[in-house]
């Protein structure tokens, strides 16, 4: 039965006990028993061995999803500029059997801390498939980039392009070697703000000027010193129209120690619509021409982010891989033909794209509770269903940080039951602790069921915490019908060997 209190894009679903299959890795089934299973292992099976919450990831899934990426893309833009270096985007989730398998189906590896610099070593990655971003590198940090030789340092303000600058020019000196030498520099993109505006969540929109990522393309952003510097070369006019973007360029050709590989932009997270994307490709485009016509300076690579979103509801609808990469592709190849350039190399940089939907998280639930609510703009009343699982906020803050929904089923059996709408709450100290704020589940579901929540693989367990002092879940891949811990499940111990005692 439909509730009052269910949000207008919610439906009762037609067949509780089936999947969305937008929203599951394609090797996850419902046994004949009814019982959820990946990979050919059963959520029962999985729960015994490794305990809950735990999350669960197919790891042909994961392969398949980066492959897909990989030659759409490729294919996409052959006659543009030879195909499309796919960056995956390590923050998304990462550890090393993870970084391997990237370099396995051929994509390179984004890093943004040297502690992902640190994951992607010891899965023995090369440099050359690294890069490193962040708006606020330590000098540890780019010196740890420069000593794995990465094969870009996203840079993302005129005060770290000379801080890169210094650091990579000190290093020759110490070493005593040509700083003239090309392999000796320090390999730089510049990361600006185009102005996009992305139909996200503001605190995933990360285009629009006022936020602290990237070099703004916007006019009168550049310093007074620099358009002093223009105003005396090219007059008034072209002074005040000059960018932080110009001045970040103009600076980066000037060091012997750089070598400026091209422009990168990223903006936003979790968006549907290709518009954006689409913009953002033509301006940055429109400002290289711009930076060749007045600099003299050739930009070859050009790197458009990512940001792809994926289904974690039933109403959400990702687009497919070839479908991005085919409009994107179009946009490209139209605006440099109109520009008369000669089109850059293209990079992406899937992560939740490709990791998300491989992935969810096993809970076994306990308290459930029956809580009568007002129904809005009405006298009525109307019963909302508390379930409680052994998690909650500390392996998914993205519901406390974004508003996001996800949604649920009841994995360790099928059900006959009606349909109740329930939510699913942590067991933290919080009373903004929800996993699932809304999901229509059957009314038997309770006290030692299983339940399992899609589309957990991106900043799930990235942002996970101790809150409460709980233990972080540990991650599992499954394939061909066996389970292995990919990041073992932290224990009371771990959490007290810190502890410095009284």
């Amino acid at each position: 039965m439909e509730s009052p209190l269910a949000p207008a894009w919610l439906a009762v679903p037609a067949d509780l006990n089936g999947l969305e299959p937008k929203m599951w890795a394609h090797d996850v089934e419902r046994t004949p028993g009814g019982e959820l299973a990946v990979g050919g292992v059963s959520v029962e099976h999985l729960a015994h061995e490794f305990g809950t919450p735990l999350f669960v990831m197919s790891e042909d899934d994961f392969r398949a999803r980066a492959r897909a990426f990989k030659e759409a893309f490729d294919a996409a833009f052959a006659d543009v500029c030879g195909g499309v270096d796919v960056y995956y985007a390590g923050k998304s989730f990462l550890c090393s059997a993870v970084a391997a398998w990237v370099a396995e189906e051929g994509l390179r590896l984004d890093t943004c801390s040297g502690g992902e610099l640190a994951v992607a070593a010891k899965a023995g990655l090369p440099g050359e498939l690294l890069s490193l971003h962040g708006n606020n590198k330590s000098d540890a940090e780019i010196e740890r980039a420069l000593d794995l030789g990465v094969g870009r340092i996203v840079v993302d303000s005129l005060d770290e392009l000379e801080r890169v600058a210094a650091i990579a020019a000190h290093r020759a000196e110490r070493e005593e070697q040509d700083p003239e030498r090309r392999e000796l520099r320090a390999k730089v993109m510049l990361r600006l703000t185009p102005g996009v505006h992305a139909h996200t969540h503001e605190f995933i929109a990360t285009a629009h000027e006022d936020q602290k990522f990237g070099l703004s393309m916007a006019p009168g952003t550049a310093s007074a010193e620099f358009r002093a510097e223009v105003a005396e070369e090219s007059g008034e006019a072209a002074a005040a129209a000059a960018s932080a973007a110009e001045e970040a360029v103009a600076a980066a050709a000037g060091h012997d120690s750089i070598d400026l590989l091209g422009l990168h932009c990223h903006i936003g997270s979790q968006i549907f619509e290709p518009e954006g994307f689409e913009l953002a490709a033509s301006k940055l485009l429109t400002f290289l021409a711009a930076m060749r016509s007045e600099y003299s300076v050739a930009l070859p690579e050009l790197d458009l982010g990512g940001g792809y979103g994926i289904a974690y509801t039933p109403v959400d609808t990702p687009r497919p891989p070839e479908e991005i990469a085919q409009a994107m592709a179009a946009v490209v190849r139209s605006t440099s033909e109109e520009l008369k350039i000669t089109p850059p190399r293209i990079s992406i940089e899937p992560g939740r794209a490709i990791v998300g939907p491989t992935t969810f998280t096993l809970y076994r639930a306990g308290t459930a509770k029956d809580v009568v609510v007002d129904v809005p703009e009405s006298d009525a009343t109307a019963v909302r269903r508390y379930l409680s699982v052994d998690g909650g906020m500390s392996d998914n803050a993205r519901p406390v940080l974004y508003d996001a929904d996800y949604s649920a089923v009841l994995a360790s059996r099928a059900s006959e039951a009606e349909p109740q709408l329930t939510r699913v709450v942590g067991k933290h100290c919080e009373s903004g602790d929800i996993v699932v704020r809304d999901v229509y589940l059957p009314a038997d579901a309770g006290r030692g069921d299983l339940l399992a929540v899609p589309g957990t693989g991106a900043y799930c367990w990235a942002l996970s915490s101790n809150y409460n002092y709980l233990a972080r879940p540990g991650v599992v891949a499954v394939r061909h019908g066996s389970a292995r811990w990919i990041v073992r499940g932290e224990t009371e111990q771990d959490l007290l060997s810190r502890d410095m005692g009284v």
